[in-house]
Parts: C-alpha cells; sequence; structure tokens
C-alpha cells in the first residue's frame, strides 16, 4: 500500500506492507538510492509478522525536493522522528549508508525515536574513504543524464562490475526521471550532492558519540566485499558500542541488500524477530487513519 508521511511541509513517499498490528519496522535507503532499493526485503519482513514501512527520504524517488535545500544530515534524522511519529508506536529502524546515519542520530541525540532495534547496513561512524569517494564519482558522474534505460544500466555495470546486469533492466526505470531536457536522470535533487559537500557525515566523532548511548539492540550487516565499511571500521563501531552486534554478507559490497538480498532479509528478519518488543498495545486506536 503506498502512503505519504509529512516531514516539516516536505511530503514522503512510502509503502507499507504487512500486519497493521504488527511491530513496525521503517526501512531508509542510502543516497542516490529509493526506497526500492530494498528489493523482496519489505515482504519478507510483512510475511515475518510485521507492519514494514520503506520511505523515499527527502529529495529521493517519488518523495518532495526540499524546497530549501536542506538535505544536511539533520534534516533527514528529523524526517525519520516526524515519520516515527506518525507511525506512532516503537519502532526498529534499517538504515542504508545515509539512511543507517540519519537514523542512528534519530535514535541516540533528543529528541530520540523509541526505537526497538537499530540495523545499520554497510554503513559506521568511521568509513574508507576511498569507497566514499568512489560513491561521489559515479553520482556526480553523468550530470548531462541518459538517452535510455540501457544507457543508465551500463552506467551501473561500470560501477559495479562484480554484480551480474540484468537480462531486464527496466526496473531500473524507478530510479530515473524524465528531465525538462527530454533525458533521463538519476531520481534525485540535484543540490543533494551540493549540500553533502557542506554536511558533517566525514567527521566521525557525532556518529560515535551516538552508537555510544544507543541502548536499543544493534546490528551492523557489513558486505562482505565491501569497500566502504571495512573489518576496522567495524571494528571501530564495536568497540564504542560494546553491545553491538555485526555480521558479513559474503559476496556482497556497499549495495548489501541489492547484491544479496536472500541473505541480507533473512538476516535482517531473524535480528528483528529475535529482538522485537511487543507493540500491539502501543498501538493508538485509530492512528492507521492519519496515514
Amino acid at each position: 500500500m503506498a502512503v505519504r508521511f509529512e516531514a516539516r511541509g516536505v511530503a514522503l513517499a512510502a509503502d507499507v506492507a504487512g500486519t497493521w498490528s504488527g511491530p513496525a519496522v521503517l526501512l531508509l535507503h542510502g543516497g542516490g538510492q529509493t526506497r526500492q532499493s530494498w528489493g523482496g526485503t519489505l515482504q519478507v519482513l510483512a510475511d515475518a509478522g510485521f507492519l514494514a514501512v520503506t520511505v523515499d527520504q527527502r529529495g529521493h524517488g517519488e518523495s518532495d525536493w526540499a524546497g530549501d535545500g536542506d538535505y544536511s544530515i539533520g534534516a533527514y534524522a528529523a524526517d525519520v522522528r516526524a515519520v516515527a511519529r506518525q507511525i506512532a508506536r516503537p519502532v526498529a529502524l534499517v538504515g542504508a549508508s545515509l539512511g543507517g546515519l540519519a537514523s542512528l542520530l534519530a535514535v541516540a541525540e533528543p529528541p530520540g525515536v523509541d526505537a526497538t532495534a537499530l540495523v545499520l547496513v554497510d554503513v559506521t561512524p568511521r568509513m574508507r574513504q576511498d569507497g566514499r569517494e568512489r560513491i561521489g564519482e559515479f553520482m556526480r558522474g553523468r550530470p548531462e543524464g541518459f538517452g535510455s534505460v540501457e544507457e543508465a544500466a551500463d552506467a551501473v555495470s561500470r560501477y559495479l562490475p562484480d554484480r551480474p546486469r540484468p537480462k531486464d533492466v527496466s526496473g531500473l526505470a524507478r530510479n530515473l526521471r524524465l528531465g525538462a531536457d527530454g533525458r533521463l536522470h538519476w531520481h534525485w535533487d540535484p543540490r543533494f550532492l551540493d549540500s553533502r559537500l557542506q554536511d558533517d557525515t566525514g567527521h566521525p566523532v557525532r556518529f560515535e558519540n551516538a552508537a555510544a548511548v544507543v541502548t536499543a539492540p544493534m546490528l551492523l550487516v557489513r558486505g562482505g566485499n565491501s569497500d566502504v565499511v571495512g573489518e576496522d571500521e567495524a571494528g571501530a563501531l564495536l568497540r564504542v558500542a560494546p553491545r553491538a552486534q555485526a555480521i558479513d554478507v559474503a559476496g556482497a559490497g556497499h549495495m548489501v541488500a541489492g547484491d544479496r538480498n536472500d541473505i541480507f532479509s533473512s538476516a535482517v528478519a531473524e535480528f528483528l524477530i529475535k529482538n522485537a518488543r511487543v507493540a500491539r498495545e502501543s498501538v493508538r486506536p485509530g492512528s492507521e487513519r492519519a496515514w
């Protein structure tokens, strides 16, 4: 079911699946992605008894672009809090890259989200600079856009040479928008990249301080072949958050959910089932009508 949430004047597009009375899970994609990046994870969680919600973050996919151009990590964290308030119960947060950092701050910094669990997908306070730069190069690499979906698929294949190129690339169209120039562009606000140049996501202390105070069960899911989060970066997180757990998904890179969605979804569902608080009693009567 498609719904929309409001976050300080920005409408956020979302999909919801599962049982209304089930424990809530909110999934937040990485920078430059959309809610479609979770593959089958939404349905796996719904089938496991959760109320699962995926959201296009501000400036991405079918959500509004920020009128003031604010794409700071603080703005994304505030959006997570706004969505969690509208879900109106304790919620588990699963965040990839940008979504993980925003979720971490939304839980740890006041007013903190009442989180039942926090899953960080290939993101840690300290990240490998070469991997970060490679992502930036890809996102800035085609300002002129593409002439076709196939051309965009070729660019993705060059960026992800270890991932087999699908025979049918039509699904990639959901990550593209038709520009005024008649060409296809990635489905995000170009100002998102400019804003991040001034952001503090490259400075780890704020995020380490946040990780140190999280009391909810925390899991780091790292791509075994990730060039963004290596063993050293994962170890640094576990030192500041000793109650956290970490698992590696073999054969996956930074895009863990896209590379090995079956293994990823099963691991996340197992962790959330193990740590889910009973949420049925916390559902406010009639609150579903606000969606």
